[in-house]
């Protein structure tokens, strides 16, 4: 049964973020978590001025752009759910697919979730309770993170803390792409060829996805799938021009088949995070119910 409801506009989300506009929330920014070739990787931290508990659940929100673009700044997601007290955000950036290819990406976001553990007590943070949220490129990432927990290959070794555990446990994706090889056979955009060799999935992974078939899946959630991953909510616009439905239908038909929770999402005439309920109360609070039952609130 719920406690509350969870209604919040998205700009009173972004206004949120802002610790000058809003004292309920604690921001603690550019924080590098790791170092690569000489560069800081960066992560910000929302904590509640006044926690529910002294030790709260940790959401993650990783942000979306193609792996090419976007940053942390898009953290606003995490603001309503810092609001209420009851959790600590994060919002982290990791290297683009112009300055490192896969599997850079997931190393960094790794790298980040260790980081956190490792300071789980400077943020009053649970850290048996980490789920992570993202979209399109985040939401890839997400998933990469829920099903890779065993998967060592992917680890690596950026920004140590090899001590703590990258694994989440629970895993929230916004319409993020799968199976590379399968989003131009069920594409209604005729304009975005994800065959191309300059196509955002070929760039992530350093060549041509239909050239690369090892690559590509070495970059698939799905490849790493096992009975042990967290539970997951699976959000998908049924008319997505960027990143197809299907995606989505072939990440929760693995999962179900391993006996993993997890619920398949779909937004009736809504696009890539555009039209249909993306936005609405209704949405915000299905992912509300979704992290407040997997990371026990």
């Amino acid at each position: 049964m719920l406690r509350r409801e969870f209604f919040l506009t998205a700009a009173a989300s972004a206004a949120a973020v802002s610790a000058q506009e809003a004292p309920a929330i604690v921001a603690e920014r550019d924080i590098p978590y790791a170092k690569v070739s000489g560069n800081d990787l960066l992560l910000d931290v929302y904590r509640p001025a006044r926690p529910k508990a002294e030790k709260l659940p940790l959401l993650v929100w990783i942000h979306g752009g193609a792996w090419r673009n976007g940053s942390k700044q898009d953290g606003r997601q995490v603001a309503p759910f810092v609001l209420t007290g009851e959790y600590v955000g994060a919002s982290i950036n990791y290297r683009l697919s112009g300055e490192a290819t896969f599997p850079a990406q997931i190393h960094d976001c790794k790298a980040a979730i260790r980081w956190l553990r490792a300071h789980a007590e400077e943020f009053g943070v649970d850290d048996r309770r980490v789920g992570v949220w993202g979209s399109s490129a985040g939401g890839h990432l997400a998933a990469l993170l829920g099903t890779s927990g065993g998967a060592p290959e992917l680890e690596g070794d950026v920004g140590g803390n090899l001590a703590y555990s990258s694994r989440v446990q629970a895993v929230c994706d916004f319409f993020g792409p799968t199976d590379f090889l399968q989003m131009d056979a069920h594409s209604t955009n005729h304009k975005l060829i994800h065959d191309a060799a300059d196509s955002p999935e070929s760039q992530l992974i350093g060549g041509p996805i239909q050239k690369n078939p090892e690559k590509v899946a070495r970059a698939n959630p799905i490849t790493y799938v096992t009975p042990d991953d967290p539970p997951f909510l699976i959000v998908h616009g049924d008319q997505d021009p960027l990143v197809p439905y299907n995606q989505s239908e072939l990440l929760h038909a693995a999962l179900d088949q391993a006996g993993v929770p997890t619920e398949l999402h779909k937004v009736v005439r809504g696009g890539h995070g555009r039209g249909g309920e993306f936005g609405s109360p209704e949405l915000q609070q299905r992912v509300a119910n979704f992290f407040e039952l997997r990371l026990g609130i």
